[in-house]
């Protein structure tokens, strides 16, 4: 949706959202929301638990409660979970409550950047590169559906990826201050 006066974050794991996210809501002044950790406020447990405990299906339930939650709410910068955008439900909700924001990322940048993560159920004890492969191939066309910027991944400092976000930004959305 543009203009908006939200700006959500989607892309795969390891792309930056979180990150990169943080820096756009203190350059635009707005607040800051990433939604796996507000699943963990909630919840009162890390991801995986949620994940070993209810599995990948009550995962993506209580992610698009949040989402649809966290999406109504005006002036924020939202930095998704990667998975966010298979259910069309959610796709809907950032096309229509936000300015979309796609962070690219490839295989390397994803597996020098996760070489140390051990927290992402997703990828725990799988080869990392197969399974990051498989989930592009099924996200990248719905990133690509939903998103109204795309920003490519680049070798760079976490400023450098900000700044470069900022001045791409600022060439496309038209923002609208919060009420």
């Amino acid at each position: 949706m543009n203009p908006s006066c939200n700006l959500f974050i989607v892309g795969p794991t390891g792309a930056g959202k979180t990150t990169i996210g943080r820096r756009l809501a203190d350059h635009y002044g707005l607040s800051f929301v990433d939604l796996d950790q507000e699943i963990e406020r909630v919840c009162g447990v890390p991801v995986s638990t949620v994940f070993e405990i209810e599995g990948e299906a009550g995962f993506r339930q209580r992610e698009s409660t949040l989402l649809a939650e966290c999406s109504a709410r005006s002036g924020v910068v939202m930095a998704t979970g990667a998975g966010a955008v298979l259910d069309p439900a959610n796709r809907r909700v950032l096309a229509e409550r936000g300015y979309v924001l796609w962070l690219q990322a490839t295989l390397e940048q994803q597996l020098e950047r996760l070489a140390q993560d051990r927290q992402r159920p997703l990828l725990a004890g799988v080869d990392r590169a197969e399974r990051l492969t498989a989930m592009a191939q099924r996200r990248t066309p719905l990133y690509e559906e939903v998103a109204d910027l795309m920003i490519p991944g680049a070798h760079e400092t976490v400023h450098a990826a900000s700044a470069r976000s900022i001045l791409l930004i600022d060439q496309h959305w038209q923002r609208q201050h919060a009420a």
